[in-house]
């Protein structure tokens, strides 16, 4: 008997053709009597149906998802130089972001007030930037890696983003 291995909209190489095809079908082949498939076949369209041992599925990008790793997070805290009255076109009145990097809600990341007063919203656009920084990282460490491992198979554009990410996490780093 046979168990289905992939599913309809999968992405797989397909070892015969040499290209990677989303499964458009997944094919099962009855036999009278019986309760499961002879067989799983996958239409991919290519013009004929592939079975299991022809097909590989993709691997991940990495083993860490990319939520995964320091959890930083935006806080806001109370304005003390201004009065809610008198900043009035900040994002939230009366208060300021402070980035949290570690797991009690102190330390990390604070902006002084009188910047802070100059352009708020590029402050409070720094502050998510600054939150979502281990995800970044973690999503270029993925794509560098993915790009080791495919080699030469993979177009051009994307070859130079996985370079690019590669000097921004040197950089990061301090190697670069």
């Amino acid at each position: 008997m046979a168990k289905a291995q992939f599913h309809k909209n999968q992405r797989v190489y397909v070892k015969p053709v040499g290209t990677w095809a989303l499964i458009e079908h997944v094919v099962p082949h009855w036999a009278k009597g019986l309760d499961e498939p002879i067989r799983v076949h996958y239409d991919v369209g290519l013009g004929r149906e592939f079975a299991a041992e022809e097909l590989q599925s993709e691997e991940p990008l990495s083993e860490t998802p990319v939520s995964a790793g320091p959890r930083w997070r935006v806080v806001r805290a109370r304005n003390k130089w201004q009065p809610a009255e008198d900043c009035a076109r900040h994002p939230v009145p009366g208060t300021y972001p402070v980035v949290i990097t570690g797991e009690a809600d102190w330390g990390g990341w604070r902006v002084p007030g009188a910047e802070y007063d100059l352009d708020p919203q590029k402050v409070e656009m720094q502050a998510r930037l600054i939150a979502s920084a281990p995800q970044l990282v973690a999503f270029a460490t993925g794509l560098v890696e993915w790009a080791r491992k495919s080699g030469e198979d993979m177009p051009n554009a994307l070859a130079e983003l996985a370079h690019s990410a590669q000097d921004i996490l040197a950089h990061v780093k301090g190697q670069g």
